[in-house]
């Protein structure tokens, strides 16, 4: 069986319409997030480098909720970018039975400090268009 590589893992998470954010200059990015919003938790995701990401659940149950700077979570993975992508595009849906529920507190590098948030390009992945050849 054929691995994956990030590239084709990064496609997934724009078919499953997965929202991106490129903290920094746009054409030089100094992190780029995804986030999947459910209806009571998101999925997220911080690639940092070529060796370093981060993915983490986050409920968000109150409006002004930070998935990027969350106060608990209800998992966490840190590891290089090809098997940080695959654990968070396995986890279980929420509310299913292999979902996790747990209540953890987050890793520093699960958190995006404010400060490095500024600007930020927000691309809606379900409606970027692939490029015609």
């Amino acid at each position: 069986m054929k691995s994956l590589s990030v590239d084709q893992l990064l496609e997934e998470l724009r078919r499953r319409r997965w929202t991106l954010y490129f903290f920094g200059d746009p054409k030089a990015p100094h992190l780029i997030a995804a986030m999947f919003q459910w209806e009571v938790c998101a999925d997220v995701l911080i690639l940092r480098g070529e060796e370093d990401a981060t993915a983490y659940r986050v409920p968000t149950f109150r409006e002004d909720d930070d998935v990027f700077l969350p106060g608990i979570v209800s998992w966490q993975y840190h590891s290089d970018p090809e098997w940080t992508l695959r654990a968070v595009l396995t986890i279980g849906v929420p509310g299913q039975a292999d979902a996790p529920f747990a209540l953890l507190r987050p890793d520093s590098l699960s958190k995006i400090p404010i400060e490095l948030r500024r600007p930020v390009t927000i691309r809606p992945a379900g409606l970027v268009q692939r490029p015609t050849l």
